[in-house]
């Protein structure tokens, strides 16, 4: 970040946070902060490990940026 407040700056976050509202927290009344707080964890599980993205090549972030994280060890 260059410090100057651009949009630029915070844009992954703000595409990924309109998502969430969108798909999530717009869709969905919660009754107390611990049912948002699980909601929330559950979303960020889906978008990252299940969600496939096609500025990804359709593969999901885990798999193109963490492929070490869901390789099965062989012991």
């Amino acid at each position: 970040m260059d410090g100057k407040s651009r949009w630029a700056d915070n844009i992954m976050i703000e595409r990924w946070f309109r998502s969430f509202k969108y798909e999530e927290a717009y869709l969905t009344q919660y009754n107390n902060i611990k049912e948002a707080r699980a909601a929330i964890k559950r979303y960020v599980h889906t978008y990252n490990f299940e969600r496939y993205h096609s500025a990804l090549d359709y593969h999901t972030p885990a798999e193109y940026y963490y492929p070490v994280m869901l390789m099965s060890y062989v012991a």
